[in-house]
C-alpha cells in the first residue's frame, strides 16, 4: 500500500511517500502554508498524482504525551485533509522525527522529517498486522 506522510507546520510542511509495497519512505518536498486553501490544494494534487491509498499527519504531541496548541491546530488541519480527499487521513505521533530530520539525510529537513514519520508508521502498521 503505497503511503503518503505529512509533516504539519503552518509555513511549511514535509512530505514524504512510500513505495508502492508500503516498506520504503523517501522525502517528496515542501508544501507551503498547506493549511490555506492553495497550500492544501497543492498536497491533495501530490496525493492523487502518487496515487497514495493513505495518508500520514504527524501529531506533534507533547513530551508528557499530551495535546498541546500546535496539536490541536494539526488536528485541525488532518479534518480538512480529510474533507478534501478519498483515502484514510490518520493522525500518528511524531515526537523525535524532526529532531531526527534536522541531523540525518538529504533534502530539506521538513522532507525528511516526514520520512522519518513514515518509516516509523511503516514499521509500526507492518507490526500491527503480523
Amino acid at each position: 500500500m503505497k503511503v503518503i506522510a505529512v509533516d504539519y507546520g503552518s509555513a511549511r510542511t514535509g512530505v514524504a511517500v512510500s513505495d508502492a509495497t508500503g516498506t520504503i519512505a523517501r522525502p517528496l518536498g515542501v508544501v507551503e502554508r498547506a493549511g490555506g486553501e492553495a497550500g492544501l490544494n497543492r498536497l491533495v494534487e501530490l496525493i492523487r498524482a502518487e496515487e497514495a491509498e493513505r495518508v500520514v499527519v504527524g501529531l506533534p504531541l507533547t513530551l508528557r504525551g499530551e495535546r498541546g496548541a500546535q496539536a490541536q491546530e494539526t488536528e485541525t488541519f488532518v479534518e480538512a485533509l480529510r474533507a478534501a480527499v478519498d483515502v484514510p487521513v490518520e493522525s500518528f505521533d511524531e515526537r523525535f522525527t524532526t529532531r531526527l530530520a534536522q541531523t540525518h539525510g538529504p533534502g530539506p529537513d521538513d522532507a525528511r522529517a516526514a520520512a522519518h514519520l513514515l518509516s516509523s508508521y511503516l514499521e509500526w502498521s507492518s507490526a500491527g498486522r503480523e
